[in-house]
């Protein structure tokens, strides 16, 4: 998957693919996550988002299935 570089002290970079609504995020520490059926609205809000990691911790994580695949 394609992924957006971002600049955010937490997340190097952001995937979505709109076809399975899979969201990635590579971490700066190298590891890399998949989410499962994301909205698209969900990704969108992630990539506007002032934080990329706090967006991500209040509407992602803990919400969303995902795994670990890198």
């Amino acid at each position: 998957m394609e992924r957006t570089n971002v600049s955010s002290s937490n997340v190097y970079s952001i995937g979505y693919d709109a076809n399975t609504k899979t969201l990635e995020v590579q971490f700066n520490n190298g590891s890399i996550y998949q989410y499962y059926d994301v909205p698209q609205s969900i990704y969108s809000g992630l990539m506007s988002a002032s934080s990329h990691g706090s967006y991500l911790h209040a509407h992602v994580k803990g919400v969303y299935q995902y795994k670990k695949v890198s």
